[in-house]
């Protein structure tokens, strides 16, 4: 367990594993159109006051409308397809973003951040491209001690602390607004199991079945139930947060104090 609240498991080169693995993922599965997730009603409020919107990591299951959205993504097979449907897709990471200082009113990055290894300049960057009360909808695991294999095999770095994750938040000037329970990824270790072992020595079936109930369970979906602030997340696997880009950073104990009222404010889950 490092000392700041995150675990690392991965010492190989992250983004050359994470690039070889969803290459061959999206070089042989769909696109899925935005409207078909949970995420769509959040997503349709946002968007009538954020014109200039920034998707990054959407592989083939982009959550923001495709045409006129910018995109960045490791995928050449990504951009291709996204710029054919009426995207502005570049290849690029989420550490270097290519863009001015405050360009988005909306930015998204769903299940991306816990593929980096240097976190804390994702933050950075993911401030510095949003407006001054700019939006940012993001998920990321919880809990260390929920780590597995498929973690590991999908190139996943940490698993986050939720109350490191917040104060993370807050000294990049991320505020808090709403979050919620997310996430599709099985709770079953052996399913879980199977599926790595499916990937690892039968990927063209794997990625057949893979593309065969994906529909299915896009259909099963949950609703987003969203909750003020941020909840006690003990129970969470994985959360989403909309987060509200602020004009100044808390300083000195205020991190600390900001911290303690968003979580005593919030219900729990």
């Amino acid at each position: 367990m490092a000392g700041d609240g995150k675990t690392t498991r991965v010492t190989v080169d992250v983004t050359g594993t994470n690039r070889t693995f969803y290459n061959a993922l999206w070089s042989e599965t769909r696109l899925t159109r935005p409207e078909k997730f949970n995420t769509w009603p959040l997503i349709a409020e946002l968007l009538a006051t954020s014109s200039a919107r920034l998707e990054i990591g959407p592989g083939l299951r982009p959550r923001l409308p495709i045409a006129g959205t910018h995109f960045i993504d490791l995928s050449p097979a990504v951009v291709q397809r996204l710029n054919a449907s009426g995207g502005l897709a570049r290849q690029g990471t989420l550490t270097a973003l290519p863009f001015e200082d405050a360009s988005f009113d909306l930015v998204c990055a769903f299940d991306v951040i816990e593929h980096v290894e240097d976190d804390l300049a994702a933050f950075r960057e993911l401030s510095r491209v949003l407006k001054h009360n700019g939006v940012l909808v993001f998920s990321v695991p919880l809990h260390a001690d929920q780590w597995t294999e498929f973690d590991a095999f999908v190139g996943h770095v940490r698993r986050y602390d939720p109350s490191q994750l917040l104060v993370t938040l807050l000294e990049h000037r991320l505020i808090p607004e709403k979050s919620a329970l997310f996430g599709m990824q099985p709770k079953s270790p052996r399913l879980l199991a199977l599926g790595v072992w499916m990937l690892t020595h039968k990927r063209s079936s794997a990625l057949f079945w893979y593309n065969l109930f994906l529909p299915i369970s896009i259909l099963l979906q949950k609703r987003l139930t969203l909750c003020p602030g941020v909840p006690q997340a003990d129970g969470m696997a994985e959360i989403l947060l909309v987060c509200r880009r602020g004009g100044g950073a808390p300083e000195g104990g205020g991190n600390v104090r900001e911290l303690k009222r968003l979580i005593e404010s919030s219900p729990e889950v």
